[in-house]
């Protein structure tokens, strides 16, 4: 496995770990004139063009891929897409645990997939597949797994204050 390579695939995790256990530290460094949510998605953004640098590296493009890849990508982009539309950039980037009232969702895929964002993006690794080394889809998989685990323990006690 390419150290860097690997690297790269994991290098948000921690990042989305800092800030989730971390949130009144992320709004102090944000400031009073930023919104942490929004930049928030900037780096994220940043951050997963490093992971798709990084799987590029390793990747052995070919067409036209195997069926079961339009599935798989399709649906899975599909739920990614519907979780921002539904939720915002706000909703999306910890705005709750920035302090920010972020309403319960209820329509799909929420209340019948659970962390379809997380799902979403698992089912568009997997349909790569045919051009990426299992290994690293494993290793960014368990990166989301290892998230799901973190996020799921969200105490509202620990939710940042908005600075006034």
């Amino acid at each position: 496995m390419g150290i860097f390579a690997a690297g790269g695939v994991l290098l948000p995790f921690p990042y989305y770990y800092w800030l989730w256990t971390n949130p009144q530290a992320w709004v102090n460094l944000c400031g009073k004139d930023k919104d942490p949510s929004k930049v928030m998605a900037y780096v994220s953004h940043f951050l997963k063009l490093l992971q798709f640098i990084s799987l590029f590296s390793v990747s052995t493009p070919s067409w036209p891929p195997p069926l079961y890849f339009w599935p798989l990508f399709g649906f899975g982009q599909f739920l990614n897409f519907r979780v921002y539309q539904l939720l915002g950039e706000a909703g999306t980037y910890y705005g709750v645990r920035f302090g920010k009232n972020i309403p319960w969702v209820t329509e799909f895929p929420f209340g019948v997939i659970r962390d379809p964002q997380y799902v979403g993006s698992i089912m568009s690794l997997f349909a790569c597949l045919v051009w990426v080394p299992f290994h690293y889809i494993l290793l960014w998989t368990l990166g989301y797994v290892f998230i799901i685990h973190i996020e799921s323990k969200e105490d509202p006690a620990t939710r940042a204050k908005p600075i006034s």
